[in-house]
C-alpha cells in the first residue's frame, strides 16, 4: 500500500461575493479531486487545538499525526532544523522577516506593507542577512541565511518571554501595536530598528527599487521556540516516507519526524512554484521504495495573505490538474494506495491571515470505491457527510491503518 498526502496549504475559505458567493474551493475547476471525492470519503476535521495559534506549523503537525498539545515548540526552531542548524536543547530561535515597512519617519508608526519584501530572491537576502549578522550578530546571537525573505535568529541559552505577531497578520496596519513585547523584549525591539537604518539604503534596495520591486527594508523577528522532540514517523506507522515543500517549517516537521525532504527545482512558495516537478517527485519517491510521500503546496495560503483573490482559485486548479490529475496516473500501476487531500487551515481572503476552523478532508482509497452521495469537494460538502474529528491528529493515524476509527468502511 502506498499512502499519499496533497495538502493545499491555506486553502480553505469563506463564500467570496466575486465567485458568486462561493469559496474557492467550490468555485475552482478541480474535476480530479472532484471525481475522487464521488468515490471516497469527506470529512472535517480541526487541525488546531483550541489555545494554540492557527499556525502551519500547529497545523501541519497536527495533520502529520503529532499533536501540538503535546510537540509544539514553536515555528522557528522546525525550520532552523531544515536549514542545518545544529540546535542546542538550550537555544532559543526566531523566524527573522526581511519585511518592507512604509518610510514614516518614526520606526514605530511605520505600516508593514510587505512581509516578504516582494518575494526577496535569497540571494539578496543572503547579502543582506549576512550584513545584519555582522551589525548584530554576537557570541549569544546569531542570524543565519534561509530562503527568499525566511531567514532564522539562533540565541544561545535565550529567554521564551516575548509575545510576538506574524509580520503576514498585520500587512497594510500600523506595526505600533504588534512590536514586541515582553521583559526581554527591547533588545528585539532594538534590532529591528536599528536594522531599519542599516538596509534602507544597502544598494541591493536601492537597485530593487530602481526594478519596481519593494526594498527589504527591516527585519521582523518573530516565532520563537526551542529544538522539537518529534516521535520518529516510521515507528508510529512503520512506514518509510518522504516530505516534499518549498517552505523550511514543513520540512524541518519532517526531517525531525525521521523523513526525508526532498529538494525540487523550481519550488517558489506562491502561484508560480513548478507544481508539476512535486507530482513527479512524489511518484520518484514512491518507485524507489517509499511508502508515505507528504506533498505540500504553500501556493493557496500566499494568495489569501496577498488577497488575491483569482489567483488562489487557479492556485486550486492548478493542484488538482498538475499534482493530484498526474498522481493519478502515475499510481496507477501500483496495486493499492491510498490519498488524503486536505488544508492545514483556512486562510479567508477577507482576512488575509489564518483562522482555526474546521478544514474539509477527502480520503480515497484506489480499492474501495464508496458511494456517500458527495458531489464535489468543499467545505459545504464535507460538512454535510456528518463526520468531524475534533482531535485533528487521529486523522492520520486513521487514513493509514484498518483500526475501528478508519473512515473507509
Amino acid at each position: 500500500m502506498k499512502y499519499i498526502v496533497v495538502l493545499g496549504d491555506g486553502m480553505a475559505d469563506y463564500p467570496i461575493p466575486q465567485f458568486d458567493n462561493k469559496t474557492p474551493l467550490q468555485f475552482a475547476k478541480k474535476p480530479n479531486i472532484d471525481m475522487l471525492a464521488r468515490k471516497g470519503r469527506l470529512g472535517m476535521v480541526k487541525t488546531v487545538p483550541e489555545g494554540i495559534p492557527p499556525g502551519s506549523d500547529a497545523a501541519n503537525l497536527s495533520v502529520m499525526g503529532f499533536d501540538p498539545k503535546v510537540y509544539y515548540s514553536g515555528r522557528s526552531p522546525l525550520e532552523a532544523v531544515s536549514m542545518g542548524i545544529d540546535l542546542k536543547d538550550t537555544d532559543v530561535t526566531m523566524r527573522c522577516n526581511l519585511v518592507t515597512l512604509s518610510d514614516d519617519k518614526n520606526y514605530d508608526e511605520k505600516v508593514m506593507i510587505d512581509y516578504s519584501s516582494d518575494e526577496i530572491s535569497t540571494d539578496e537576502a543572503r547579502e543582506l542577512i549576512s550584513l545584519v549578522n555582522q551589525n548584530f550578530g554576537s557570541s549569544i546571537l546569531k542570524f543565519y541565511p534561509g530562503i527568499s525573505y525566511r531567514h532564522c535568529l539562533v540565541w544561545d541559552n535565550g529567554p521564551m518571554d516575548f509575545r510576538f505577531t506574524p509580520p503576514h497578520d498585520i500587512l497594510e496596519k500600523k506595526i505600533t501595536d504588534f512590536l514586541p513585547k515582553g521583559p526581554n523584549s527591547q533588545i528585539i525591539h532594538d534590532i529591528m530598528r536599528k536594522s531599519y537604518d542599516l538596509l534602507k539604503d544597502h544598494p541591493i534596495n536601492k537597485n530593487r527599487i530602481s526594478r519596481g520591486l519593494r526594498p527589504a527594508n527591516s527585519v521582523w523577528l518573530w516565532g520563537e521556540g526551542k529544538k522539537p522532540a518529534l516521535a520518529s514517523f516510521n515507528e508510529k506507522y512503520s512506514l518509510k516516507g518522504s516530505v516534499i515543500s518549498a517552505v523550511d517549517l514543513i520540512k524541518g516537521i519532517g526531517l525531525c519526524a525521521g523523513l526525508d525532504s526532498i529538494d525540487v527545482e523550481g519550488v517558489t512558495g506562491n502561484i508560480h512554484t513548478n507544481f508539476s516537478g512535486k507530482a513527479e517527485a512524489a511518484l520518484k519517491e514512491l518507485d524507489n521504495g517509499k511508502d508515505f510521500v507528504y506533498v505540500h503546496i504553500e501556493a493557496p495560503d500566499e494568495c489569501g495573505h496577498r488577497q488575491e483573490i483569482e489567483n488562489k482559485a487557479r492556485s486550486i486548479e492548478l493542484i488538482d490538474e498538475k499534482i493530484v490529475g498526474r498522481l493519478l496516473e502515475g499510481l496507477e500501476k501500483h496495486e493499492d494506495y491510498r490519498l488524503l487531500i486536505l488544508p492545514d487551515h483556512p486562510t479567508p481572503l477577507s482576512l488575509r491571515t489564518h483562522t482555526s476552523e474546521p478544514v474539509p478532508f477527502l480520503i480515497y482509497q484506489k480499492s474501495r470505491t464508496l458511494n456517500y452521495g458527495a458531489q464535489s469537494y468543499d467545505e459545504v460538502e464535507a460538512g454535510k457527510s456528518g463526520v468531524y474529528i475534533h482531535d485533528g491528529y487521529t486523522l492520520m493515524e486513521s487514513f493509514i491503518t484498518d483500526s475501528p476509527t478508519s473512515l473507509l468502511d
